[in-house]
């Protein structure tokens, strides 16, 4: 047993009928395209995870600014 239930033999088959129909030049093509795409994903991936964690800090900054008036508020209004 192959892969899936589908023997090598049988992926041999396959392979060659798409190697006939589409030629050798078009799938060479097409696997640079493929991994072209690939590249994009995972550098687009990689930018949204940056700016996820910049947007997470700034946040995080923002909070501590908001928490830190808001402490300053409640001492001027104990003292006065």
């Amino acid at each position: 047993m192959g892969l899936g239930g589908i023997s090598p033999f049988q992926l041999l088959i396959v392979l060659l009928i798409v190697l006939v129909l589409f030629g050798g030049k078009r799938l060479r093509g097409l696997g640079g395209d493929l991994g072209s795409a690939i590249k994009g994903f995972k550098s687009a991936m990689k930018e949204g995870e940056q700016d996820g964690k910049a947007a997470d800090a700034e946040r995080l900054t923002d909070t501590r600014t908001d928490d830190a008036a808001a402490s300053t508020a409640r001492r001027e209004r104990h003292d006065a």
